[in-house]
């Protein structure tokens, strides 16, 4: 099955620099190669690592980022074509799941034995589970069972997760500690003796410390948390919903770092 558009909307940017470089093109409609998936996308999440590597060349780079380049990773919508051997999916499921800098766009192209960073790759959405929120799931998503793999918490552990007042919120102290802004609340946790090996960061590096990576987490893990979501047992907080023509605002109001909930991208 093939749509009947030959271009599609895509951000980009052809620059380095903040939101004011960032463009909605219109470029070709990719198609599904061997093992592969096309996507009509019906949302795409942003998180702080997208605009954060479109800022300067060494940045992009160390991404494996190069001029010009699509914005934004993570992305949910339904299978509109598949490629040669591909047989998980079928045209009209619905998916969700990451592509490097690539998921702001009507379609993307994603491997179906792919990764984030390579190819990218799918997940079947739940029923119950709506496009936003499965628009948010997967770096928030691997980064949150990363940072639970690296302190391993369990009853009676009291998990620090950032914040203030600690010794008035939690008396009896902390056990295990995940900081998710920078390193004050690793060295606060080695100030209160929590070990290293129960404190992990995922914005920042710390030595003695395993930072958490959502490259690491396994694959199992996002289908895991949607279930979760679709179970009503976990709910992801979704700020604001954006038109794509409006992405430079979305992204200026999400690298304010003062958002409450995630900001999504509707397509």
């Amino acid at each position: 099955m093939t749509t009947p558009e030959t271009t599609g909307r895509a951000v980009q940017f052809e620059v380095f620099g903040g939101p004011e470089v960032l463009r909605v093109r219109d470029v070709p409609v990719p198609q599904a190669g061997p093992g592969q998936l096309r996507v009509r996308v019906a949302a795409a999440g942003l998180n702080p690592m997208d605009w954060f590597m479109t800022t300067d060349a060494e940045t992009a780079a160390r991404f494996g980022l190069s001029l010009p380049c699509g914005f934004g990773t993570d992305y949910s919508g339904v299978v509109d074509q598949v490629g040669e051997g591909v047989s998980a999916y079928a045209v009209g499921d619905r998916v969700f799941g990451g592509v490097l800098s690539r998921a702001v766009a009507d379609y993307v192209v994603v491997d179906e034995a792919g990764t984030i960073a390579v190819g990218g790759e799918a997940h079947r959405t739940p029923s119950g589970v709506d496009d936003r929120t499965a628009a948010t799931l997967a770096i928030a998503g691997r980064t949150a069972a990363a940072a639970v793999a690296v302190v391993k918490p369990g009853p009676g552990d009291t998990v620090l997760v950032g914040g203030d007042r600690v010794r008035e919120l939690a008396p009896a102290g902390v056990t295990a500690v995940m900081d998710l802004h920078g390193t004050d609340t690793a060295q606060t946790a080695r100030e209160l003796g929590v070990p290293d090996e129960r404190i992990t960061t995922i914005a920042a590096q710390v030595d003695g410390i395993t930072p958490a990576n959502g490259a690491n987490a396994p694959y199992a893990a996002l289908d895991e948390i949607a279930g979760l979501v679709a179970a009503g047992k976990l709910r992801v907080p979704i700020a604001a919903g954006y038109p794509v023509d409006q992405i430079r605002t979305a992204v200026e109001l999400q690298a304010g770092r003062h958002v409450q909930g995630k900001i999504v991208i509707d397509l």
